[in-house]
């Protein structure tokens, strides 16, 4: 069983009297155990299937599974299994840390359960403002007190919707770690960033959206190395780079200095014929790199065109 199963969901809202599609038949399935990726740029879909997922909103049609909940019929099962932490900083001014997250167990019919309470909030530096006012805290504390919230009832399956957007590095950190652990110890992670080199340190399985329809959905390493290959930098310092190879330069690097050249490869097996290709024409190197291409480059190609799924 999915931990989360989406079948062909779809949803549409008016405005100005248009019929404006945010999601355009998504189909997934995210595995018990998984960090999962869903990527995409502003107005992709991405909130709109998340708040469907959270039973915030409802699909036009299709369906959505949480551990074989309906998130519609079974609505209140499904959000039991789910803990969710959204992008608006939603908060209470009138309690504190503590009595906020107490709160927040309550209404998963949770109480007496302080010591995971100081666990979360050990775990993301919140201890020395567990009785400070929430109205008291500063943007990034408030973002943590977010994630102890959807923490309290110890979901099986953890929703982060930008969660790190305009937060330190040293909470990015802090988060990561926790998040981690729990992700080892089970708990089904979905991430949407816009930090890609979060995403790549961390999922293990992306799906992309691009208006409102998944374009690519693999493993990680699947999808670096199928559809963006890696780049070997080139600086020549006497001669000219021979029209065998013209066919491999990366035009966006083209002569980013004089005499340099980005070539496109799809294995370290090539490495070699150029260099023989250079060597025969004469070619002098004064520097070379190999560059692992990486998530943004996947991204930016899938959003400008490239090759879908």
């Amino acid at each position: 069983m999915a931990a989360i199963q989406i079948s062909n969901v779809q949803k549409s809202y008016q405005s100005a009297g248009k019929k404006l599609q945010a999601l355009g038949g998504v189909s997934l399935a995210i595995e018990e155990g998984e960090f999962f990726g869903l990527l995409g740029p502003n107005g992709a879909g991405k909130t709109t299937l998340i708040s469907i997922i959270a039973g915030l909103n409802r699909a036009d049609s299709g369906q959505v599974l949480v551990q074989g909940h309906d998130v519609v019929r079974d609505y209140r099962a499904a959000r039991s299994k789910l803990g969710v932490v959204p992008q608006e900083l939603v908060f209470d001014p009138f309690f504190t840390v503590r009595e906020t997250l107490r709160l927040q167990s309550g209404y998963f019919g949770i109480k007496n359960n302080d010591a995971w309470i100081d666990e979360v909030m050990e775990n993301l530096d919140l201890t020395n403002k567990a009785d400070a006012n929430m109205r008291a805290l500063s943007g990034g504390m408030k973002r943590r007190v977010l994630v102890a919230q959807a923490l309290v009832h110890k979901p099986p399956v953890i929703i982060l919707d930008e969660p790190t957007a305009g937060v330190d590095v040293e909470l990015r950190q802090t988060l990561w770690k926790f998040i981690s652990r729990l992700n080892r110890e089970g708990h089904t992670i979905v991430l949407t960033t816009h930090y890609l080199e979060e995403a790549q340190a961390l999922c293990n399985r992306v799906a992309m959206l691009k208006f409102g329809k998944v374009v690519a959905l693999d493993t990680m390493s699947a999808l670096i190395k199928r559809i963006s290959g890696s780049q070997m930098k080139v600086q020549l310092a006497h001669g000219e780079l021979p029209a065998s190879l013209h066919n491999l330069i990366i035009p966006a690097d083209t002569q980013a200095e004089a005499n340099s050249f980005a070539l496109r490869i799809t294995n370290y097996a090539e490495v070699e014929p150029i260099l023989a290709n250079l060597r025969q024409a004469g070619c002098v190197i004064e520097d070379l790199q190999l560059q692992q291409a990486d998530l943004e480059d996947v991204f930016l190609q899938i959003m400008g065109g490239g090759n879908p799924q």
